[in-house]
């Protein structure tokens, strides 16, 4: 990852980030900087290539759209009219009337960081004739976004039915982990990030392992897992049964 890419999607991440909170402002609905977390890899991923412009940087690109857009939509259209999420809710009755101003820090600046720190698989994959690395890391994307579209698919599908209100879904993929979209995002970053290791950059391990750190303990499966069990009874049977994050057979 040369200097000028570097200052290219660090300048990206900031204007999206921006442009994002003052719209959220104007809404009152800061959970729309969720949204954004897939595009602005993709933005990350196109402004690397455009300065790097090789077939590993434009592999890398078209992975990270795929998933990055995917993702975008389906947490668009799981969120959109349906109110500010409790977190920013937490946070607005906290702050008050200063909440538009610390949100610019501690929710979209602090997301642009993360963005930043994690993606140097995407800003750093160039360079080499393509390997068999390639070929494994394109398979655990594979592995990962279908984990992710099909998790979120069945999720879905089973909040729809009244009948599933307060229940716990325990079956398809969530009978193997319970956490098939985590567990894919995992893959996913992974996956990119041997493809840009396959390019010579295996200085970037350092983006799976953040983005892994926040998938298991922080923002994704250990943040969700510490509220779950209040909310469906049936939770502490299940994680009996179930494995966390890695699939396995149940119990």
């Amino acid at each position: 990852m040369t200097a000028e890419i570097a200052a290219s999607t660090t300048i990206g991440i900031a204007i999206l980030m921006l442009t994002v909170w003052a719209i959220s402002v104007v809404i009152k609905d800061a959970s729309i900087v969720d949204i954004v977390w897939g595009p602005g890899f993709v933005l990350v991923a196109w402004v690397a290539f455009v300065q790097g412009n090789d077939g590993r940087s434009l592999l890398v690109a078209v992975l990270t759209t795929i998933w990055g857009l995917r993702l975008g939509a389906y947490l668009a259209w799981r969120n959109l009219g349906k109110g500010e999420d409790f977190r920013y809710q937490a946070m607005r009755r906290k702050y008050g009337e200063r909440f538009g101003w610390i949100s610019l820090v501690v929710v979209f600046g602090l997301q642009g960081l993360l963005m930043w720190i994690v993606s140097p698989p995407a800003q750093a994959a160039a360079g080499q004739p393509f390997t068999a690395l390639d070929g494994v890391g394109i398979a655990l994307w594979t592995v990962g976004l279908f984990f992710e579209t099909v998790g979120d698919i069945q999720l879905a599908s089973f909040k729809a039915d009244p009948a599933n209100q307060g229940r716990v879904l325990d079956t398809g993929l969530w009978a193997f982990t319970r956490h098939p979209n985590y567990f894919g995002d995992f893959c996913v970053w992974w996956g990119i990030f041997l493809i840009a290791a396959a390019g010579g950059a295996w200085w970037t391990v350092i983006g799976p392992l953040v983005m892994t750190a926040l998938l298991v303990r922080y923002s994704g499966a250990g943040l969700l897992e510490k509220t779950i069990a209040r909310r469906r009874p049936e939770y502490d049977d299940y994680v009996r049964r179930t494995n966390a994050f890695f699939p396995g057979p149940p119990r």
